[in-house]
């Protein structure tokens, strides 16, 4: 549901002073932006697999990932030629892998055209790449006048607004905000400005505890002036959805018993992981008897996952399929899922 505020009035507002909004936030950026290596030494190439590797996941974890991937596969035409073993190695713990197909086939699309596109549109018929992510790749590597939205974007529009309006959601709210946030891009300069909207989001205007007293654009931002940054935006309550799964842990000679999801699966493609009791035809009652050796909880979108790990006989006769024994001295050319990487180094040191 949502309810008519004053927001549109404070947005205009803020159009109005956009040429000190502007100033000030250029400004701020250009003495105080983060040394990243897709900024310092700025291509197409290092552009998108950034922006890539970056959605849904931090700075500081995708800067090893970066340098590794960039080593081994420095341009499009060498990503474009690399095997899907060796991409998906190379993007091993970074999750999200459905990024590191679509930037893979991104690549041999892009290597078969005579030049890379330019607009937007053009963009957006590529795998993987939706508004956010063509008008990122866009601004920054040809200049293009067209707004980033993301959810820090939004954060920092609906406080300078303080628009009080209920969105469903964080996509909802990026589709309000885009005229505003078009509008406020200036001429000549909208990588820059895109670029000075995320350093802004990632290192003042936090979701909690905003740096308000560090903001260079503190002095038109209508919540800041009210003392509540923190009540914008205003997004409905995410539905939380709690899973268990139980896993079990089959080792025999040495090796370990691992699950391969198929080449086709929607997601964890060819990727391994721990089998859960149903793949060793268990029931999880059944495979509770064993031990417990770990029990691990993680968050992925809006499923909060408990995973409890148990010792269990190997299954009797041949296995096939998607089950697979790997000995546990060569589990590292293999790729493993990065929870589960962790989870069996974690175990087989302890065992």
């Amino acid at each position: 549901m949502t309810r008519k505020t004053s927001a549109p009035k404070n947005a205009a507002a803020l159009i109005a002073r956009r040429t000190d909004f502007s100033a000030a936030l250029l400004g701020w950026y250009r003495l105080n932006a983060r040394r990243l290596p897709w900024r310092e030494t700025p291509s197409l190439y290092k552009t998108v697999t950034s922006e890539f590797m970056l959605q849904q996941t931090q700075v500081k974890t995708v800067l090893p990932y970066f340098a590794r991937w960039h080593a081994t596969l420095p341009d499009f035409a060498a990503l474009a030629a690399a095997s899907e073993a060796q991409v998906l190695k190379l993007w091993e713990g970074l999750g999200y892998y459905s990024r590191a197909r679509n930037l893979h086939r991104l690549a041999k699309a892009v290597a078969a055209r005579p030049e890379p596109p330019r607009t937007a549109e053009e963009w957006q018929e590529l795998p993987g790449v939706g508004p956010y992510t063509a008008a990122a790749i866009t601004s920054i590597s040809f200049g293009a006048p067209a707004a980033c939205v993301d959810g820090n974007v939004v954060r920092i529009l609906a406080r300078l607004t303080a628009d009080g309006t209920e969105y469903r959601d964080s996509a909802t709210a990026a589709k309000a905000f885009t005229p505003l946030a078009d509008a406020l891009v200036p001429a000549g300069a909208a990588g820059e400005h895109n670029q000075a909207m995320m350093e802004l989001g990632a290192t003042v205007c936090f979701r909690q505890n905003p740096l308000c007293l560090m903001c260079p654009v503190r002095g038109v931002c209508v919540a800041a002036t009210r003392g509540e940054p923190e009540a914008f935006p205003k997004l409905a309550p995410k539905q939380i959805e709690q899973i268990s799964v139980t896993r079990v842990w089959c080792e025999r000679d040495g090796a370990l018993l691992l699950h391969r999801a198929a080449m086709d699966a929607r997601r964890l493609a060819n990727q391994h992981e721990l089998p859960t009791a149903e793949h060793i035809g268990l029931t999880e009652a059944t495979a509770a008897k064993g031990v417990l050796l770990a029990k691990k909880k993680r968050g992925i979108t809006r499923y909060r996952i408990t995973e409890s790990i148990y010792t269990a006989a190997a299954p009797k006769g041949k296995i096939g399929g998607e089950l697979v024994w790997v000995p546990l001295k060569e589990l590292g050319p293999i790729t493993l899922s990065g929870p589960h990487r962790r989870w069996i180094t974690e175990i087989a040191a302890r065992e």
